[in-house]
Protein backbone atom coordinates (compact mmCIF):
# COMPACT_ATOMS: atom_id res chain seq x y z
CA UNK A 1 0.00 0.00 0.00
CA UNK A 2 1.48 3.26 -0.90
CA UNK A 3 0.21 7.00 0.34
CA UNK A 4 0.27 9.87 -1.72
CA UNK A 5 -0.37 13.72 -0.58
CA UNK A 6 -1.06 16.50 -3.20
CA UNK A 7 -1.22 19.62 -1.43
CA UNK A 8 -3.48 22.80 -2.30
CA UNK A 9 -3.34 26.30 -1.06
CA UNK A 10 -6.74 28.58 -0.83
CA UNK A 11 -7.57 31.67 0.43
CA UNK A 12 -11.10 31.87 2.49
CA UNK A 13 -13.60 34.31 4.84
CA UNK A 14 -15.53 32.69 7.44
CA UNK A 15 -17.26 33.33 10.63
CA UNK A 16 -18.22 31.02 13.57
CA UNK A 17 -21.49 31.93 14.94
CA UNK A 18 -24.87 30.08 16.02
CA UNK A 19 -27.57 32.42 14.74
CA UNK A 20 -29.86 31.78 17.35
CA UNK A 21 -26.99 33.68 19.81
CA UNK A 22 -26.26 37.17 20.71
CA UNK A 23 -23.13 38.44 19.88
CA UNK A 24 -21.69 38.37 23.06
CA UNK A 25 -22.81 34.36 23.82
CA UNK A 26 -20.91 33.81 19.94
CA UNK A 27 -18.01 35.64 21.54
CA UNK A 28 -17.66 33.75 24.34
CA UNK A 29 -17.92 30.54 22.41
CA UNK A 30 -15.63 31.46 19.49
CA UNK A 31 -14.11 34.36 20.35
CA UNK A 32 -12.50 36.71 18.03
CA UNK A 33 -13.60 34.03 15.22
CA UNK A 34 -17.37 35.24 15.37
CA UNK A 35 -16.68 38.87 14.02
CA UNK A 36 -19.72 39.72 12.86
CA UNK A 37 -17.54 41.23 9.56
CA UNK A 38 -15.83 37.70 9.22
CA UNK A 39 -12.06 37.00 9.50
CA UNK A 40 -10.12 35.12 6.67
CA UNK A 41 -7.35 32.30 6.37
CA UNK A 42 -4.30 31.14 4.54
CA UNK A 43 -5.75 27.70 4.02
CA UNK A 44 -3.46 24.54 2.63
CA UNK A 45 -5.13 21.31 1.86
CA UNK A 46 -3.81 17.79 2.17
CA UNK A 47 -5.37 15.38 0.52
CA UNK A 48 -3.86 11.73 0.81
CA UNK A 49 -5.14 8.84 -1.31
CA UNK A 50 -4.08 4.75 -0.92
CA UNK A 51 -3.60 2.38 -3.01
CA UNK A 52 -1.19 -0.09 -5.24
CA UNK A 53 1.23 0.71 -7.70
CA UNK A 54 0.53 0.70 -10.97
CA UNK A 55 3.33 -1.52 -12.21
CA UNK A 56 2.83 -0.13 -15.63
CA UNK A 57 3.01 3.81 -14.67
CA UNK A 58 4.49 3.34 -11.41
CA UNK A 59 2.09 5.56 -10.30
CA UNK A 60 -1.05 5.17 -7.73
CA UNK A 61 -2.52 7.72 -9.35
CA UNK A 62 -1.87 10.08 -11.99
CA UNK A 63 -0.91 13.29 -9.67
CA UNK A 64 -2.41 15.43 -12.87
CA UNK A 65 -5.52 13.77 -12.54
CA UNK A 66 -5.45 13.91 -8.69
CA UNK A 67 -4.71 17.66 -9.04
CA UNK A 68 -7.74 18.55 -11.17
CA UNK A 69 -10.35 16.84 -9.31
CA UNK A 70 -9.13 18.74 -6.35
CA UNK A 71 -8.91 22.46 -8.06
CA UNK A 72 -12.26 21.59 -9.82
CA UNK A 73 -14.44 20.30 -7.42
CA UNK A 74 -12.68 22.01 -4.14
CA UNK A 75 -10.32 25.20 -4.84
CA UNK A 76 -12.65 26.62 -7.49
CA UNK A 77 -15.96 26.44 -5.43
CA UNK A 78 -13.98 28.00 -1.73
CA UNK A 79 -10.81 30.07 -3.12
CA UNK A 80 -11.43 34.04 -2.53
CA UNK A 81 -14.91 33.13 -0.67
CA UNK A 82 -16.62 33.33 1.70
CA UNK A 83 -17.38 29.72 3.31
CA UNK A 84 -20.59 30.63 5.09
CA UNK A 85 -22.23 32.23 2.06
CA UNK A 86 -20.68 31.21 -1.29
CA UNK A 87 -20.09 27.69 -1.21
CA UNK A 88 -23.17 25.45 -1.38
CA UNK A 89 -21.54 22.26 -0.11
CA UNK A 90 -21.34 24.18 3.96
CA UNK A 91 -24.53 25.84 3.64
CA UNK A 92 -25.92 25.19 6.95
CA UNK A 93 -22.89 24.07 8.75
CA UNK A 94 -20.90 26.09 11.57
CA UNK A 95 -17.20 26.51 9.47
CA UNK A 96 -14.98 25.16 11.62
CA UNK A 97 -12.04 23.28 10.27
CA UNK A 98 -13.23 20.05 11.07
CA UNK A 99 -16.87 20.73 9.19
CA UNK A 100 -14.86 21.96 5.82
CA UNK A 101 -12.72 18.68 6.55
CA UNK A 102 -15.37 16.77 6.19
CA UNK A 103 -17.30 18.65 3.58
CA UNK A 104 -14.43 18.38 1.38
CA UNK A 105 -13.69 14.33 2.38
CA UNK A 106 -17.57 13.86 1.12
CA UNK A 107 -17.25 15.99 -2.21
CA UNK A 108 -14.33 14.27 -3.09
CA UNK A 109 -14.30 10.50 -2.07
CA UNK A 110 -17.08 9.85 -4.94
CA UNK A 111 -13.99 11.33 -7.63
CA UNK A 112 -11.23 9.65 -6.15
CA UNK A 113 -12.36 6.40 -5.82
CA UNK A 114 -13.08 6.30 -9.55
CA UNK A 115 -9.40 6.49 -10.02
CA UNK A 116 -8.55 2.93 -8.45
CA UNK A 117 -7.50 4.11 -5.24
CA UNK A 118 -8.87 5.42 -2.44
CA UNK A 119 -9.69 8.93 -0.57
CA UNK A 120 -7.04 7.97 3.16
CA UNK A 121 -6.95 11.36 4.63
CA UNK A 122 -8.35 15.26 4.81
CA UNK A 123 -5.80 17.55 6.13
CA UNK A 124 -6.88 21.29 6.18
CA UNK A 125 -4.66 23.55 7.69
CA UNK A 126 -6.02 26.80 8.91
CA UNK A 127 -3.25 28.34 10.59
CA UNK A 128 0.53 27.29 10.74
CA UNK A 129 -0.19 26.25 14.47
CA UNK A 130 -3.76 24.94 13.90
CA UNK A 131 -4.55 22.04 11.57
CA UNK A 132 -7.52 19.23 11.14
CA UNK A 133 -6.65 15.56 9.60
CA UNK A 134 -10.46 13.69 8.97
CA UNK A 135 -9.66 10.27 8.13
CA UNK A 136 -13.58 9.43 7.15
CA UNK A 137 -16.39 8.16 9.27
Amino acid sequence: MIYLTRRERFNAAHRLFIEEWDDTKNFEVFGKCSNPNWHGHNYELFVTVKGNLNPKTGFVVNLKVLSKIIREHIISKVDHKNLNLDVPFMQGKITSTENVAIAFWEVLAPFINELNCELHCIKVAETENNYIEYYGK
